[in-house]
């Protein structure tokens, strides 16, 4: 099991610094957002890519891939009922892959509820079917990169499509591509109305990608949930992908919450 840490919890730090404390707390991998890297990732000269990616590899750290794909952009969707808005977002998305090979990464994780929520007219499988043609055409240009597209389905609490594992499974199972997988959030999963563990169990062979965080929106192990379980799930289903830590509440300082995950993280796979 490896862990890696998202590189918005570094906020405005230079990278240089940001890598220092990732590599310090014992992180080997690097999940990067998209909007880190400025206004039109997509548009990053080659140049630029080269220099980040080497920078990242200098440090000791590898670049796992991008998450929030869509966050704090504005003309993409997912399930819009507007073909062009869907033809734009797969451009994007085939664009973002291409950016993440080039850093040397190899999964993407599409959350980003705000461009994937549907309207109160528009059925869950309506959304589904608009969803798939997107990712349909998305494909082409993942196995072209080499880089998994990874779907991450998000409580209620953040929108109304994909709110169960099984959900997105149903998705994964129909577009029937090795390079359409799952990913699994703890935070998000605590809404699924049973244990954690038992979620990781039902879906373990399409899972790509985790990630560790709690409901409090701290890091694992900084809230109730319980993490010995969950790391015995994965352990036993031979999950040997990343475990990248993903916090949404910096109150506790950035220091803080890179050193207690981890620890905490370490502390629970030892115990699991």
């Amino acid at each position: 099991m490896r862990f890696a840490i998202c590189n918005e919890l570094f906020q405005d730090w230079p990278w240089e610094r940001a890598l220092e404390l990732t590599r310090e707390c014992g992180y080997t991998g690097w999940e990067i957002a998209p909007f880190t890297l400025g206004g039109r990732p997509d548009l990053l000269p080659d140049q630029r890519r080269k220099q980040l990616a080497a920078q990242v590899q200098r440090s000791g750290v590898e670049v796992v891939g991008l998450h929030w794909l869509l966050a704090k952009t504005e003309g993409y969707h997912l399930t819009s009922d507007d073909q062009d808005t869907r033809v734009r977002t797969t451009n994007y998305l085939g664009q973002l892959a291409r950016l993440c090979r080039d850093l040397g990464g190899s999964v993407m994780v599409l959350g980003s509820p705000q461009q994937r929520n549907f309207p109160p007219e528009m059925t869950h499988a309506q959304a589904d079917t608009n969803a798939i043609s997107v990712l349909e055409n998305v494909i082409p240009h993942l196995e072209s990169h080499q880089v998994t597209l990874a779907l991450e389905p998000l409580g209620p609490g953040e929108g109304n499509f994909w709110n169960h594992a099984s959900q997105a499974v149903a998705v994964i199972e129909r577009l029937g591509s090795p390079w359409i997988r799952l990913h699994l959030d703890v935070k998000a999963m605590s809404t699924e109305g049973q244990p954690i563990a038992e979620v990781v169990r039902a879906h373990a062979k399409h899972i790509a990608h985790f990630h560790a965080n709690d409901p409090n929106l701290l890091g694992p192990g900084m809230g109730e949930v319980k993490f010995e379980p969950i790391f015995g799930a994965l352990k036993e289903v031979g999950y040997d992908g990343w475990v990248s830590v993903e916090v949404f509440d910096y109150e506790p300082g950035i220091e803080t919450i890179a050193r207690e995950s981890m620890q905490n993280m370490r502390k629970a796979l030892k115990n699991s």
